[in-house]
């Protein structure tokens, strides 16, 4: 590494945690009706919408209420951008004239993007028009994003409020965080990227010649105004085929960098929000230190294995798969980046990467993508983590455990349990039901524990909502198309939906003052105990498929063999 890639990391680090409490304190201001500059802007906009659909923003639900709500209107978006994929060919704006999509993938891209996965079986730039690229991708983008934001905010209003079981209104959280924060930062962000050379146009695509004399499509379209949202919505899902390595969505060091630092902007700053919410600002920094120190501890092993020489690569850094003008640390940084957070965007192939590298990024999404995670998800997921630290904090000090002020019982526990255990269900069972069939393993590209990890990869980045692969692995066919929807389904709505009843039932429950006995959540004890809690619970559960895979591939490595 030289001295430029340290640079680079010090400034990425340091950008990310100045902007914390500067966004952080905005989107507080917006989710606790506080007046903030933008209202002057899009105030009108928002009254609008309250009108033409009915809505009373000031009415609040339960948390079933609430629930019905976010699914109910979840459904009908993966309804429509399942349809509008099977029309395409009939529909406007598809000036490369392409054929409808195949139905079972327009159902693995419609429960992706829903979802917030954004897992790509299909080539966008040869498989999708830009009506539904636009209308369909795009709008998912936007809200599955939100919604997200939307379970955190019903999460911390459950637990800061006191004898109620009144969460809010789904619908008013969800205009909110699209009109006040995804709209305006995507808007910015978009312009940006153009001005820097991303594609943002609706011309039908050219053929230019090479100079070999043979001739080559360059794609076009609105690219620049989804790839904003994509990583600001930590959703991921490219363009074009090659996604982040592709010149026409990141042609520059600086578009880089800034897709990048978009990717970790808002999960990380809600972390603030959520401590200014709960009446404590050391509550979100202590969440947001926990989630650097495992974002710091994983980039550091997966750089040190990327830059080991090695014998069998001929003693030089592994060049396999990344683009040259990114190099080495911006591309591990993105790999480490987008598998904390739940984002499925590459600018390398991970395929490419050395085995510990690559179980690092597993890794990542295995242990629930809360270290910053997705837009809303990641943070409601380490409070999950949390609810099970106090809890064990509890039992070794013969104490009822306690969060902010809130007795965590066995409803509580039972659910946040529940919340850990379908991701891992869903990788584990459909990692081994596609090791051991047919049409599972005649998708790879490579044999022996490469081969697992490919599959194992899927399957977590499946039911992490993440969306980025390993890219040897062929997933657009019948069998990975379906399995994975349903993965991506259980994945996502297995969580929210344990997240919001511990919500409801917390809401309702009075608030203990503290006192001298009072197990303390904001210290470096607790800290400690929490990455301990992530670790263990999080990480041991995978450990002996980890072993099969990427670990026996890397012992092999150092004998010499490779996959």
């Amino acid at each position: 590494m030289t001295v430029q890639d340290f640079i680079q990391i010090i400034l990425f680090l340091g950008i990310l945690t100045i902007l914390t409490p500067v966004l952080g304190n905005y989107m507080y201001k917006i989710f606790t009706g506080r007046r903030h500059f933008m209202v002057t802007v899009l105030g009108w906009p928002e009254k609008l919408i309250y009108r033409l659909t009915g809505i009373d923003p000031y009415e609040e639900t339960n948390w079933r209420v609430y629930t019905f709500n976010l699914i109910m209107f979840n459904l009908v978006g993966l309804l429509l951008l399942f349809a509008i994929q099977l029309l395409q060919s009939k529909l406007p704006l598809n000036p490369a004239g392409l054929p409808n999509v195949p139905w079972h993938s327009a159902f693995n891209t419609a429960v992706s993007f829903m979802t917030n996965t954004n897992w790509q079986g299909y080539a966008g730039e040869t498989t999708l028009s830009y009506l539904v690229q636009m209308t369909g991708l795009t709008v998912q983008n936007y809200v599955s994003a939100a919604t997200g934001i939307a379970v955190l905010l019903a999460l911390i209003r459950g637990i800061s409020r006191r004898s109620t079981d009144m969460l809010g209104n789904f619908w008013t959280d969800l205009i909110r965080s699209i009109l006040y924060i995804l709209l305006p930062l995507s808007i910015l962000l978009a312009c940006i990227l153009a001005g820097q050379g991303v594609v943002q146009n609706f011309k039908e695509y050219e053929t230019i010649h090479t100079l070999e004399g043979a001739g080559q499509v360059l794609p076009m379209g609105p690219a620049a105004s989804q790839i904003a949202i994509k990583q600001l919505g930590t959703n991921g899902g490219g363009f074009f085929n090659a996604n982040s390595s592709h010149p026409y969505e990141n042609p520059t060091p600086l578009t880089n960098f800034l897709e990048l630092l978009a990717i970790l902007l808002i999960p990380a700053a809600l972390t603030y929000t959520f401590g200014k919410m709960v009446g404590s600002t050391r509550q979100g920094w202590t969440i947001f230190i926990v989630m650097l120190i495992l974002f710091i501890s994983g980039l550091a092993i997966s750089l040190f294995s990327e830059y080991s020489a090695h014998t069998i690569f001929g003693n030089i850094p592994l060049m396999e798969g990344k683009e040259t003008r990114v190099g080495i640390t911006s591309s591990v940084l993105w790999s480490i980046s987008t598998t904390s957070a739940s984002n499925g965007s590459v600018n390398a192939m991970l395929d490419s990467f050395s085995p510990i590298s690559g179980m690092l990024a597993m890794i990542n999404i295995m242990l629930g993508e809360v270290i910053f995670g997705g837009v809303g998800a990641g943070l409601y997921g380490m409070v999950i983590f949390i609810i099970l630290t106090v809890f064990i904090a509890g039992l070794m000090v013969g104490r009822t455990p306690e969060y902010l002020g809130k007795k965590i019982e066995s409803f509580e526990v039972k659910m946040a349990i529940v919340a850990i255990l379908v991701p891992n269900m869903v990788i584990q069972i459909f990692s081994a039901f596609a090791s051991i069939s047919v049409p599972g393993i005649s998708s790879l590209n490579n044999a022996g524990p490469h081969g697992l990890s490919e599959i194992l990869y899927a399957y977590s980045s499946a039911a992490g909502n993440n969306g980025s692969a390993f890219a040897g692995l062929n997933a657009n066919t019948l069998f990975y198309n379906l399995t994975l929807g349903l993965g991506m389904l259980a994945g996502r709505f297995g969580v929210i939906i344990p997240v919001l009843a511990i919500a409801g039932t917390m809401a309702k429950k009075k608030i203990t003052p503290e006192s001298s006995g009072t197990f303390r959540t904001d210290n470096w004890l607790f800290v400690c105990l929490l990455i301990a809690v992530i670790i263990i619970i999080g990480g041991l559960a995978h450990f002996p498929a980890l072993s099969l895979g990427p670990i026996v591939e890397h012992l092999l490595m150092n004998n010499g063999m490779t996959f």
